[in-house]
């Protein structure tokens, strides 16, 4: 029975100090363990995660949102009775009050990896990130040869199973969370999609269309070369 108590969140930040505190508390709310893994901020961010009560490991430099996601799965692959461990963004994107559709779909699916889906209501979603989201969904689906409908979704479960394989990923920035879903599928795991909102606040958008679609072609013909080997 996958539950609270053997669920724990892992929260990648980057210069979120006026967020992660209230995104901690709230996740604290729905699992017994929370880590917060600090990667490398100067505004205040561990100290306000700290204040939310949760663990927190901080990086001394900046290395990449996938280096610290690694660094969590590190931590989290050593401890007794956790089997998966359920990663979320500290920004306020993911909603911590959704945590429970990850159990639920957990328990009825056994999946190893689940991931978060927000392309069943795009309404809110802005339109230039639908559009790649849906293009490189397809994509990469073909890769993994099964279908995740929202690739580029970071509110993840993972099973303990599958963390020393994700931390031996060798990329630490844009392509890895997208390594996951390879290297999850390529070992023969199903992937299971769980139904979230799509949450956007006042930040600005990440995405540089010229520059990511490079990013993305290269990140393919790489996933090409190593399928033919």
């Amino acid at each position: 029975m996958i539950d609270r108590t053997n669920v724990a969140a892992l929260i990648p930040c980057y210069f979120e100090a006026k967020r992660i505190r209230e995104v901690a508390a709230r996740v604290k709310q729905q699992l017994d363990q929370v880590l917060v893994v600090d990667d490398g901020s100067t505004d205040g961010t561990e100290a306000e995660a700290r204040a939310a009560g949760v663990e927190v490991i901080r990086h001394s430099v900046n290395q990449g949102k996938g280096a610290a996601i690694k660094t969590g799965f590190r931590a989290l692959a050593e401890r007794p009775g956790i089997e998966y461990a359920l990663v979320l963004d500290g920004d306020g994107q993911h909603a911590p009050d959704e945590i429970p559709r990850f159990l639920t779909a957990a328990n009825e699916t056994q999946a190893p990896m689940l991931v978060g889906n927000r392309m069943s209501d795009t309404r809110t979603m802005p339109f230039v990130r639908k559009v790649t989201n849906r293009f490189m969904s397809s994509q990469i689906s073909k890769v993994c040869g099964q279908c995740v409908p929202d690739t580029q979704c970071g509110f993840r479960m993972i099973h303990r199973d599958l963390l020393q394989a994700m931390v031996e990923i060798a990329t630490t920035k844009f392509d890895y969370e997208t390594e996951q879903l390879v290297v999850a599928s390529r070992r023969g795991c199903q992937i299971a999609a769980v139904p979230i909102s799509t949450i956007y606040g006042d930040e600005k958008s990440k995405i540089h269309p010229l520059r990511d679609s490079v990013r993305f072609y290269e990140m393919m013909q790489r996933f090409k070369r190593e399928a033919r080997k």
